[in-house]
């Protein structure tokens, strides 16, 4: 299959999540104006992005539901199973573990990890903590596929380090520090909560701006 561009792919779990939400109502077919008015994208977007792998048969422009949800399961890999690990067990990585279901996008977490006494040893969401010194020897001995990253930023340079010399093929970055991988070909996903309240800042100025 050819490569898909990466401004596609980042709007594909949004399709995916419009699907499953219609899915759960009990609707069976959907057309290609009905889910871009919904994501507010342009029917054309829509269809072009659908375009790039050989998603379901179309009539009209309108798709099979479930067939379509497959397909972008497919792509987007929720049916291989990864494992994954949590580095920081604190209130974000808790709320991760407690309310995100990440064997629906295809992850097993194998554990968390953690420095704090009080925390090694117990469970969060049945999954177990572990000692931070472990580390290393979890993720080679596991062959763990993805760490998530919640910790302060203050030891995230090291962590990282410690998960390349380790094997891990990816990073789900919270720390909302820039993380140096070098040339391991790592993947590393960021997340900075601050990037998104910014553009709002920037659409709401522009709002007011107009009024």
């Amino acid at each position: 299959m050819k490569r898909i561009p990466d401004d596609v792919i980042r709007r594909l779990p949004r399709y995916l999540r419009m699907l499953d939400d219609m899915h759960e109502r009990g609707e069976t077919r959907v057309s290609s104006g009905q889910l871009s008015r919904q994501l507010g994208l342009p029917p054309s977007q829509l269809r072009q992005d659908l375009s790039w792998f050989n998603g379901p048969e179309q009539q009209a422009f309108t798709y099979d539901i479930d067939e379509l949800r497959s397909a972008l399961g497919k792509i987007l890999g929720t049916y291989d199973e990864f494992s994954a690990i949590l580095i920081g067990p604190g209130k974000i990585g808790s709320a991760l573990l407690e309310h995100f279901n990440f064997i629906v996008d295809g992850y097993k977490v194998l554990g968390a990890f953690d420095a704090s006494p009080d925390r090694i040893g117990t469970e969060i969401a049945g999954v177990k903590v572990y000692d931070i010194g472990e580390l290393g020897d979890f993720v080679r001995d596991n062959k763990v596929d993805i760490a998530i990253l919640t910790v302060p930023r203050g030891p995230a340079q090291a962590l990282t380090d410690t998960l390349v010399e380790s094997g891990i093929q990816a990073i789900w970055n919270f720390t909302n520090q820039e993380l140096d991988v070098g040339d391991s070909g790592i993947l590393v996903e960021n997340v900075h909560f601050s990037d998104s309240l910014l553009a709002l800042n920037y659409y709401l100025s522009q709002k007011k701006a107009k009024e």
